[in-house]
């Protein structure tokens, strides 16, 4: 597989980033974190990484606006590009040393997620995509999984932390979820599910709440990988917040079960 220039530009940087990551994962217990809210937690390894990846993104693609987890929302000169920026997906395992955390970068072009890089340090697993060059995890092109009947199927979720909300609705969902299909799983970082379903490790998922930062590359994964990636809240993509996703049978056969409860 030949990267283009842009996929180099976003792995260096995510590389970069990731070296910091895993020195700080190795003294998890050292780290200052603060609480963002309840259920939110934010540390020292978030803002650092962050910032060695925007340092790099920015001086590769001088002109790009920002779109970042920590540091908000950067206006770039160039009003077509922005990057999506979660330094640190799946921060609760990263602080309890749980080996289950990425970093995402996902590039906007005029409205649309055209680019993507989740790095799983932990299990040195890269996973990239650009529109219209397909998707990859370490060289190994992904497609989505092949499963047509709902009882054979896994579904990815994220369940809202506590100070999120949404509580009441999320229960009903996996109520709905759980006597359709064959079995669900909630791991931490919706970046790495969605990754997942690109993979056909699942076969789709849905989450409400989320920022583009969390999904943004996940969205480029698997239409690239052959899947379908959609929004629950009618929004584009690169203004949802809830979202859904899956092979060409599960994400319309999860969508329908979900229409059940609203």
């Amino acid at each position: 597989m030949i990267r283009s220039p842009l996929m180099t530009v976003m792995t260096d940087a995510v590389m970069k980033a990731s070296r910091s990551l895993k020195r700080d994962f190795g003294e998890v217990e050292n780290l200052q974190v603060l609480a963002k809210g309840p259920g939110d937690f934010v540390s020292k390894a978030d803002h650092k990484a962050e910032e060695i990846l925007r340092a790099a993104l920015e001086k590769a693609r001088p002109g790009y606006g920002f779109v970042m987890e920590e540091s908000g929302v950067v206006a770039g000169t160039d009003e077509s590009n922005r990057w999506h920026i979660d330094p640190l997906d799946g921060t609760h395992n990263f602080l309890r040393g749980i080996p289950h955390w990425n970093i995402s970068v996902a590039l906007e072009r005029d409205n649309q997620f055209i680019a993507g890089v989740i790095y799983d340090a932990a299990k040195d697993e890269l996973f990239i995509a650009e529109k219209g060059k397909g998707a990859y995890a370490n060289n190994r092109r992904l497609r989505v999984s092949g499963r047509r009947e709902s009882a054979d199927m896994l579904i990815g979720m994220g369940v809202p932390h506590i100070g999120k909300g949404g509580h009441p609705l999320f229960l009903k969902e996996l109520g709905a979820v759980m006597s359709r299909f064959a079995n669900v799983r909630r791991m931490g970082s919706a970046a790495l599910d969605i990754a997942y379903v690109a993979a056909g490790r699942m076969d789709a998922y849905w989450e409400r709440g989320l920022n583009t930062w969390d999904f943004g590359a996940g969205a480029v994964m698997v239409r690239e990988a052959g899947g379908t990636f959609g929004t629950l809240d009618g929004k584009q993509p690169t203004s949802a917040k809830d979202v859904i996703c899956g092979n060409e049978a599960g994400e319309p056969a999860l969508r329908a079960v979900l229409k059940t409860v609203l």
